[in-house]
């Protein structure tokens, strides 16, 4: 079955408190549990078409509450993201975070509990693993025997050393733009600077660093213009091996492995063959933004990666009307050797909401792109919690401020999560969600999308390509799918033209054949002939899924 993969920021998804006071304690504006996620919650998500949950901001990270009565070292704020901090910058690889847990001394026990929830409503668990950085003040309380800590065994008296796990700036304090006390009686102190985790590798970094992460060595020499040293192994290369080990040892069945390109694909290439060797259904997913790296990590082993360069910022400016409809063509073509290997998605934690002003202003409006998204190939897509209802994503939280994103920041709750749970959502919402529904089961569950073949029709069909696509699915079991979407604001009634190529290459056969539209049940004929015209009837912002 096609892969969907439902992301859920684990802090927000369950939290009902609607108090949203800005920059709010967790006391204040409550947080969500690993408990939330009960067997019919996730029941729901399965029936959605969901095979994959992302549980995002499972292992502990820095933050300004206070854990330090559970033997949790308490963090300086003035190297915390918001009051929740960063699930990014992590403080403990062996420790889940503790805001996630009804009982905190029990923590892992619950994160068990969530596993095996999961398992048994059919769906599979992916879990961050984030390579590149760690928080300012990481220390592991939870690591097992006999594991050394990172930075425990450095020579700080070096820039640069392979067996070091940080970079260092020798004699230079850490300084950067920022305030040191952020209300402490006493300021942050870091002696010698560390480099910081956007390859920032001075003792200053401002406000739009990551200043509150430490870059991770992994034998690359930046300061002598990132010369490799990889022989013999980094140490960082084989405790890194040790964390994916002891998650995938937990029943992990898929890591979403956080800025793939920042760590050189030598590691990749050494580490991913020795997790499978043990725990070979695992499953590495790759965020990654430059497409001439992409074939590389792949032939290092990840399974999927993100297609945002590509697919996602041509559908956003597709639905924003910016770019035709057509050029979504041309985004399949330039990856069309790995597309199996591309994720798709329209939202994530990272990006803009498609409801947000900044963005479409109405989740309606990227319903085309969805259809697109989830059926033009067999490779997995990806939604973002909320996006199903149309969140908005204007929020003004705190760290995160108004910017069209919900936080990764703070602690606050979704408004249209809290509105689903509660039965309040509007019709609009509940539209949506049914569209949502439907969509993604027909990708997950019809043969013509899950092992098909794809015809695209666009090269034959210029003069609908400004705000309307089509294509072709067909397997020779399942049936044939016309696709056609509309990103237009209005109704549209258009002819597309079918090829004699495509009759050949699908083997389609002429003449009056039934036809259903999958998204409505509407009944249609549709006559079928070489290098003719087929009629089709779009609504606005929406599309048809004609089954014949």
């Amino acid at each position: 079955m096609k892969p969907i993969i439902y992301q859920v920021f684990t802090r927000l998804y369950g939290n009902r408190n609607t108090t949203r006071r800005e920059n709010g304690t967790i006391e204040e504006n409550g947080c969500g549990k690993m408990a939330d996620f009960t067997p019919s919650m996730l029941k729901h998500l399965r029936e959605m078409g969901v095979s994959h949950v992302w549980y995002t901001g499972i292992i502990r990270h820095a933050t300004m509450t206070d854990y330090s009565r559970y033997g949790i070292p308490r963090q300086h704020p003035a190297v915390v993201k918001g009051r929740a901090g960063s699930p990014y910058a992590i403080a403990d690889y062996y420790d889940v975070d503790p805001d996630l847990a009804v009982k905190v001394e029990k923590r892992m026990d619950e994160f068990h509990r969530l596993v095996a929830r999961t398992h048994r409503a059919g769906l599979k668990v992916v879990i961050d693993f984030v390579p590149n950085h760690v928080a300012r003040q990481y220390k592991s309380v939870a690591k097992p025997e006999g594991v050394r800590d990172f930075g425990e065994d450095d020579d700080t008296t070096q820039g640069f050393s392979p067996q070091n796990n940080f970079y260092y700036c020798p004699g230079e304090r850490f300084s950067p733009y920022l305030d040191l006390y952020h209300g402490e009686l006493f300021p942050y102190e870091e002696m010698p600077a560390k480099a910081t985790g956007n390859d920032h590798f001075d003792n200053v970094p401002g406000r739009n660093d990551w200043y509150e992460t430490v870059k991770l060595n992994y034998g690359v020499d930046y300061y002598a213009g990132r010369i490799g040293h990889f022989d013999p192994i980094p140490d960082t290369w084989n405790k890194m091996l040790q964390i994916l080990l002891f998650w995938a040892g937990k029943g992990i069945d898929a890591f979403r492995c956080d800025m793939v390109f920042m760590v050189p694909v030598e590691f990749w290439r050494w580490v991913i063959p020795q997790v499978r060797a043990e725990y070979p259904d695992v499953t590495f997913i790759g965020e990654i933004y430059d497409p001439w790296l992409y074939r590389d990590y792949i032939a290092a082993g990840f399974d999927w990666l993100y297609d945002k360069v590509g697919m996602y910022d041509c559908l956003r400016d597709v639905i924003c009307h910016r770019r035709r409809a057509a050029d979504i063509t041309q985004q399949w073509q330039a990856v069309d050797d790995i597309r199996q290997h591309m994720l798709y998605f329209l939202e994530n934690h990272d990006e803009q909401r498609i409801a947000c002003d900044f963005f479409a202003a109405n989740g309606q409006k990227a319903v085309p792109a969805l259809i697109v998204s989830a059926m033009l190939g067999t490779n997995p897509f990806m939604l973002y919690a909320g996006e199903e209802y149309g969140e908005r994503g204007m929020d003004q939280e705190g760290f995160s401020g108004h910017d069209g994103r919900t936080t990764i920041f703070d602690y606050w709750s979704v408004d249209t999560l809290c509105r689903a749970a509660s039965g309040k959502l509007t019709a609009e919402e509940l539209s949506l969600y049914a569209q949502h529904e439907r969509i993604l089961n027909i990708a997950r569950t019809e043969p013509a999308v899950t092992e098909g073949q794809m015809f695209d029709l666009m090269y034959v069909n210029q003069h609908i390509g400004d705000r309307q696509y089509a294509f072709l699915r067909s397997t020779p079991v399942g049936g044939r799918l016309l696709v056609v979407v509309n990103f237009d604001e209005n109704p549209a009634a258009i002819d597309v033209h079918i090829p004699q190529h495509a009759f050949d290459y699908l083997n389609l056969a002429e003449g009056q054949s039934a036809a259903v539209d999958l998204l409505t049940g509407e009944q249609f004929s549709l006559d079928l002939h070489p290098d003719t015209s087929v009629p089709v009837e779009l609504p606005a912002r929406g599309g048809r899924v004609l089954k014949f």
